[in-house]
Protein backbone atom coordinates (compact mmCIF):
# COMPACT_ATOMS: atom_id res chain seq x y z
CA UNK A 1 0.00 0.00 0.00
CA UNK A 2 0.99 3.61 -0.44
CA UNK A 3 2.37 5.54 2.51
CA UNK A 4 0.97 8.58 4.25
CA UNK A 5 -0.01 11.42 1.94
CA UNK A 6 1.59 14.86 2.29
CA UNK A 7 0.53 17.90 0.29
CA UNK A 8 2.93 20.59 -0.90
CA UNK A 9 1.59 24.09 -1.55
CA UNK A 10 2.79 27.11 -3.52
CA UNK A 11 4.90 25.48 -6.24
CA UNK A 12 5.38 27.98 -9.03
CA UNK A 13 7.27 26.03 -11.71
CA UNK A 14 7.89 22.55 -13.05
CA UNK A 15 11.43 22.73 -11.72
CA UNK A 16 10.12 23.59 -8.24
CA UNK A 17 7.75 20.60 -8.42
CA UNK A 18 10.64 18.27 -9.32
CA UNK A 19 12.87 19.58 -6.54
CA UNK A 20 10.05 19.48 -3.95
CA UNK A 21 9.22 15.87 -4.80
CA UNK A 22 12.88 14.86 -4.52
CA UNK A 23 13.10 16.65 -1.18
CA UNK A 24 10.01 14.87 0.12
CA UNK A 25 11.32 11.49 -1.04
CA UNK A 26 14.51 12.00 0.96
CA UNK A 27 12.55 13.27 3.99
CA UNK A 28 10.16 10.30 3.97
CA UNK A 29 13.02 7.80 3.59
CA UNK A 30 14.88 9.44 6.50
CA UNK A 31 11.85 9.28 8.78
CA UNK A 32 11.07 5.66 7.93
CA UNK A 33 14.69 4.54 8.37
CA UNK A 34 14.63 6.09 11.85
CA UNK A 35 11.50 4.11 12.67
CA UNK A 36 9.31 7.21 12.74
CA UNK A 37 5.88 7.60 11.20
CA UNK A 38 5.24 10.07 8.39
CA UNK A 39 2.53 12.48 9.62
CA UNK A 40 -0.25 13.54 7.30
CA UNK A 41 0.23 17.27 6.78
CA UNK A 42 0.36 20.17 4.39
CA UNK A 43 3.84 21.53 3.70
CA UNK A 44 5.29 24.56 1.96
CA UNK A 45 8.41 24.75 -0.17
CA UNK A 46 11.41 26.97 0.51
CA UNK A 47 13.18 27.59 -2.81
CA UNK A 48 16.26 29.10 -1.13
CA UNK A 49 16.82 26.18 1.23
CA UNK A 50 15.54 23.67 -1.36
CA UNK A 51 13.38 21.83 1.15
CA UNK A 52 9.81 21.59 2.35
CA UNK A 53 8.50 22.82 5.70
CA UNK A 54 5.39 22.10 7.76
CA UNK A 55 2.41 24.41 7.38
CA UNK A 56 -0.35 22.53 9.21
CA UNK A 57 -1.41 19.03 10.23
CA UNK A 58 -4.49 17.23 8.89
CA UNK A 59 -5.68 14.25 10.80
CA UNK A 60 -8.77 13.14 8.90
CA UNK A 61 -11.35 14.07 6.27
CA UNK A 62 -13.18 16.61 8.52
CA UNK A 63 -9.99 18.64 8.64
CA UNK A 64 -10.32 19.14 4.91
CA UNK A 65 -13.77 20.71 5.39
CA UNK A 66 -15.44 18.14 3.15
CA UNK A 67 -19.21 18.57 2.98
CA UNK A 68 -21.93 16.88 0.89
CA UNK A 69 -23.52 18.71 -2.03
CA UNK A 70 -27.32 18.60 -1.73
CA UNK A 71 -27.63 18.73 -5.53
CA UNK A 72 -25.57 15.56 -5.98
CA UNK A 73 -27.40 12.59 -4.44
CA UNK A 74 -25.57 9.26 -3.99
CA UNK A 75 -25.15 7.20 -7.17
CA UNK A 76 -26.06 3.60 -6.50
CA UNK A 77 -25.20 1.02 -9.17
CA UNK A 78 -26.58 -2.49 -8.90
CA UNK A 79 -24.90 -5.59 -10.30
CA UNK A 80 -27.56 -5.59 -13.00
CA UNK A 81 -26.58 -2.06 -14.04
CA UNK A 82 -22.90 -2.98 -14.16
CA UNK A 83 -23.61 -6.15 -16.12
CA UNK A 84 -25.75 -4.29 -18.65
CA UNK A 85 -22.96 -1.79 -19.32
CA UNK A 86 -20.36 -4.55 -19.62
CA UNK A 87 -22.51 -6.47 -22.10
CA UNK A 88 -22.73 -3.45 -24.43
CA UNK A 89 -19.04 -2.59 -24.29
CA UNK A 90 -16.81 -3.45 -27.27
CA UNK A 91 -13.87 -5.80 -26.91
CA UNK A 92 -11.17 -4.16 -24.81
CA UNK A 93 -7.69 -3.63 -26.34
CA UNK A 94 -5.86 -6.32 -24.30
CA UNK A 95 -8.47 -8.89 -25.36
CA UNK A 96 -8.24 -7.79 -29.00
CA UNK A 97 -4.45 -8.05 -28.93
CA UNK A 98 -4.59 -11.54 -27.45
CA UNK A 99 -7.27 -12.73 -29.91
CA UNK A 100 -5.37 -11.47 -32.98
CA UNK A 101 -2.29 -13.42 -31.90
CA UNK A 102 -4.18 -16.62 -31.09
CA UNK A 103 -6.66 -16.64 -33.97
CA UNK A 104 -4.46 -15.35 -36.78
CA UNK A 105 -1.03 -16.34 -35.47
CA UNK A 106 0.17 -12.73 -35.69
CA UNK A 107 3.27 -11.57 -33.88
CA UNK A 108 2.66 -9.07 -31.06
CA UNK A 109 4.13 -6.19 -33.08
CA UNK A 110 1.93 -7.08 -36.09
CA UNK A 111 -1.23 -7.18 -33.98
CA UNK A 112 -0.25 -3.88 -32.37
CA UNK A 113 0.26 -2.35 -35.80
CA UNK A 114 -3.30 -3.19 -36.83
CA UNK A 115 -4.65 -1.84 -33.55
CA UNK A 116 -2.64 1.37 -33.85
CA UNK A 117 -4.39 2.13 -37.15
CA UNK A 118 -7.74 1.77 -35.42
CA UNK A 119 -9.36 -1.16 -33.68
CA UNK A 120 -12.86 0.28 -34.04
CA UNK A 121 -13.48 -0.11 -30.31
CA UNK A 122 -13.30 3.50 -29.19
CA UNK A 123 -16.39 4.83 -27.48
CA UNK A 124 -17.48 8.36 -28.28
CA UNK A 125 -19.01 10.80 -25.83
CA UNK A 126 -22.45 9.87 -27.11
CA UNK A 127 -21.81 6.20 -26.35
CA UNK A 128 -21.54 5.11 -29.98
CA UNK A 129 -18.72 2.84 -31.10
CA UNK A 130 -16.31 4.32 -33.61
CA UNK A 131 -16.24 3.30 -37.28
CA UNK A 132 -14.56 -0.07 -38.03
CA UNK A 133 -10.79 0.20 -38.18
CA UNK A 134 -7.95 -1.86 -39.57
CA UNK A 135 -8.62 -4.79 -37.22
CA UNK A 136 -12.18 -5.36 -38.47
CA UNK A 137 -11.08 -4.74 -42.05
CA UNK A 138 -8.27 -7.30 -41.75
CA UNK A 139 -10.56 -9.89 -40.16
CA UNK A 140 -13.17 -9.50 -42.88
CA UNK A 141 -10.60 -9.93 -45.66
CA UNK A 142 -8.92 -12.84 -43.82
CA UNK A 143 -12.05 -15.02 -43.80
CA UNK A 144 -11.13 -18.15 -45.76
CA UNK A 145 -7.78 -16.70 -46.88
CA UNK A 146 -4.14 -16.95 -45.84
CA UNK A 147 -3.84 -14.66 -42.81
CA UNK A 148 -0.22 -13.71 -43.47
CA UNK A 149 -0.91 -12.85 -47.12
CA UNK A 150 -3.86 -10.66 -46.11
CA UNK A 151 -1.84 -8.95 -43.37
CA UNK A 152 0.93 -8.09 -45.83
CA UNK A 153 -1.48 -6.57 -48.35
CA UNK A 154 -3.31 -4.55 -45.71
CA UNK A 155 -0.21 -3.18 -43.99
CA UNK A 156 2.24 -2.89 -46.87
CA UNK A 157 0.11 -1.76 -49.81
CA UNK A 158 -3.20 -0.45 -48.46
CA UNK A 159 -1.73 1.57 -45.59
CA UNK A 160 0.99 2.90 -47.90
CA UNK A 161 -1.62 4.28 -50.29
CA UNK A 162 -3.59 5.85 -47.44
CA UNK A 163 -0.41 7.44 -46.12
CA UNK A 164 0.44 8.80 -49.56
CA UNK A 165 -2.98 10.50 -49.72
CA UNK A 166 -2.70 11.56 -46.08
CA UNK A 167 -6.06 9.87 -45.47
CA UNK A 168 -7.35 8.20 -42.32
CA UNK A 169 -8.29 4.53 -42.46
CA UNK A 170 -12.02 5.23 -42.43
CA UNK A 171 -11.55 7.18 -45.70
CA UNK A 172 -10.28 4.05 -47.46
CA UNK A 173 -11.99 3.78 -50.90
CA UNK A 174 -11.15 0.07 -51.28
CA UNK A 175 -13.66 -2.18 -49.53
CA UNK A 176 -12.63 -5.35 -47.70
CA UNK A 177 -14.60 -7.38 -50.22
CA UNK A 178 -12.65 -5.82 -53.11
CA UNK A 179 -9.25 -6.39 -51.52
CA UNK A 180 -10.25 -9.99 -50.85
CA UNK A 181 -11.20 -10.38 -54.51
CA UNK A 182 -7.86 -8.93 -55.60
CA UNK A 183 -5.99 -11.39 -53.36
CA UNK A 184 -8.07 -14.26 -54.79
CA UNK A 185 -7.13 -13.19 -58.33
CA UNK A 186 -3.46 -13.30 -57.35
CA UNK A 187 -3.80 -16.73 -55.76
CA UNK A 188 -5.42 -18.12 -58.93
CA UNK A 189 -2.71 -16.50 -61.11
CA UNK A 190 -5.34 -14.39 -62.87
CA UNK A 191 -3.22 -11.33 -62.13
CA UNK A 192 0.29 -10.94 -60.75
CA UNK A 193 1.29 -9.20 -57.54
CA UNK A 194 2.71 -6.35 -59.60
CA UNK A 195 -0.57 -5.96 -61.47
CA UNK A 196 -2.47 -6.02 -58.17
CA UNK A 197 -0.41 -3.09 -56.90
CA UNK A 198 -1.09 -1.24 -60.14
CA UNK A 199 -4.81 -1.92 -59.73
CA UNK A 200 -4.87 -0.67 -56.13
CA UNK A 201 -2.98 2.48 -57.06
CA UNK A 202 -5.44 3.06 -59.92
CA UNK A 203 -8.40 2.76 -57.53
CA UNK A 204 -6.85 5.21 -55.09
CA UNK A 205 -6.04 7.65 -57.90
CA UNK A 206 -9.49 7.58 -59.47
CA UNK A 207 -11.89 7.16 -56.55
CA UNK A 208 -12.65 9.87 -54.00
CA UNK A 209 -11.96 9.21 -50.35
CA UNK A 210 -14.82 7.38 -48.69
CA UNK A 211 -17.01 9.46 -46.41
CA UNK A 212 -16.80 7.92 -42.90
CA UNK A 213 -19.99 6.11 -41.97
CA UNK A 214 -21.10 5.60 -45.57
CA UNK A 215 -20.58 2.32 -47.49
CA UNK A 216 -18.31 2.14 -50.51
CA UNK A 217 -20.31 1.89 -53.73
CA UNK A 218 -17.87 1.22 -56.60
CA UNK A 219 -19.27 1.81 -60.07
CA UNK A 220 -16.93 -0.73 -61.71
CA UNK A 221 -16.15 -4.21 -60.39
CA UNK A 222 -12.63 -5.46 -59.80
CA UNK A 223 -12.81 -8.01 -62.62
CA UNK A 224 -14.02 -5.33 -65.03
CA UNK A 225 -11.14 -3.05 -64.01
CA UNK A 226 -8.66 -5.87 -64.59
CA UNK A 227 -10.00 -6.31 -68.12
CA UNK A 228 -10.20 -2.59 -68.87
CA UNK A 229 -6.63 -1.98 -67.69
CA UNK A 230 -5.27 -5.09 -69.42
CA UNK A 231 -3.85 -6.52 -66.21
CA UNK A 232 -4.59 -10.20 -66.88
CA UNK A 233 -1.52 -12.31 -66.22
CA UNK A 234 0.22 -13.97 -69.14
CA UNK A 235 -1.07 -17.54 -69.21
CA UNK A 236 1.55 -20.26 -68.59
CA UNK A 237 0.20 -21.92 -71.72
CA UNK A 238 0.94 -18.76 -73.70
CA UNK A 239 4.61 -19.62 -74.03
CA UNK A 240 4.99 -17.51 -77.15
CA UNK A 241 4.29 -14.21 -75.40
CA UNK A 242 6.55 -14.99 -72.46
CA UNK A 243 9.29 -16.17 -74.84
CA UNK A 244 9.10 -12.88 -76.72
CA UNK A 245 9.27 -10.81 -73.54
CA UNK A 246 12.32 -12.78 -72.40
CA UNK A 247 14.06 -12.39 -75.76
CA UNK A 248 13.46 -8.64 -75.76
CA UNK A 249 14.73 -8.35 -72.18
CA UNK A 250 17.92 -10.26 -72.99
CA UNK A 251 18.59 -8.11 -76.05
CA UNK A 252 18.11 -4.91 -74.02
CA UNK A 253 20.47 -6.09 -71.25
CA UNK A 254 23.36 -7.83 -73.08
CA UNK A 255 25.94 -7.33 -70.30
CA UNK A 256 23.70 -8.84 -67.64
CA UNK A 257 22.81 -11.72 -69.97
CA UNK A 258 26.51 -12.46 -70.47
CA UNK A 259 27.11 -12.52 -66.71
CA UNK A 260 24.33 -15.08 -66.30
CA UNK A 261 25.89 -17.23 -69.05
CA UNK A 262 29.14 -17.14 -67.09
CA UNK A 263 27.41 -18.50 -63.99
CA UNK A 264 26.32 -15.38 -62.11
CA UNK A 265 22.71 -16.46 -61.73
CA UNK A 266 21.83 -13.66 -59.26
CA UNK A 267 21.90 -11.15 -62.11
CA UNK A 268 19.01 -12.96 -63.77
CA UNK A 269 16.60 -11.11 -61.44
CA UNK A 270 17.48 -7.83 -63.13
CA UNK A 271 16.48 -9.34 -66.45
CA UNK A 272 13.29 -10.66 -64.86
CA UNK A 273 12.56 -7.09 -63.78
CA UNK A 274 12.93 -6.01 -67.40
CA UNK A 275 10.50 -8.73 -68.46
CA UNK A 276 7.98 -7.48 -65.90
CA UNK A 277 8.42 -3.94 -67.18
CA UNK A 278 7.96 -4.96 -70.82
CA UNK A 279 4.85 -6.98 -69.93
CA UNK A 280 3.51 -4.17 -67.69
CA UNK A 281 3.50 -6.57 -64.77
CA UNK A 282 1.39 -9.24 -66.45
CA UNK A 283 4.16 -11.83 -66.89
CA UNK A 284 4.54 -14.62 -64.35
CA UNK A 285 7.82 -13.78 -62.60
CA UNK A 286 8.53 -17.39 -61.57
CA UNK A 287 7.93 -18.73 -65.09
CA UNK A 288 9.99 -15.89 -66.55
CA UNK A 289 12.90 -16.68 -64.24
CA UNK A 290 12.89 -20.35 -65.22
CA UNK A 291 12.64 -19.56 -68.92
CA UNK A 292 15.43 -16.95 -68.80
CA UNK A 293 17.79 -19.34 -67.05
CA UNK A 294 17.00 -22.04 -69.59
CA UNK A 295 17.50 -19.68 -72.54
CA UNK A 296 20.76 -18.20 -71.26
CA UNK A 297 22.37 -21.35 -69.88
CA UNK A 298 21.55 -23.30 -73.02
CA UNK A 299 22.58 -20.41 -75.24
CA UNK A 300 19.35 -20.39 -77.23
CA UNK A 301 19.68 -16.66 -77.78
CA UNK A 302 22.77 -14.49 -78.08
Amino acid sequence: PFGTRCEIKNLNSIKAIQIAISSEVERHIGLLEQGCEVPQETRGFDEDRVETFKLRSKEDAPDYRYMPDPNLPPLILSEVDVGRVQSTMPELPPATLDRLQRTYNLKPKDAQLLMSVGSGTNIGYDGEVSAPGAVQYFEEVAKGRDHRVVFNWVTQELLAQLSRRNDSFDSNPLSAEELGEIIDLIQTSTITGTSAKTLIRYIFNTRPSRVPGQPTTPSVSIKTLVEQLGLQATSPSDAGSLQQYCEDAIKSLPEEAQLVRKGNTKVVMKIVGKVMKLSKGTANAKAATELLRKMLMQGSIQ
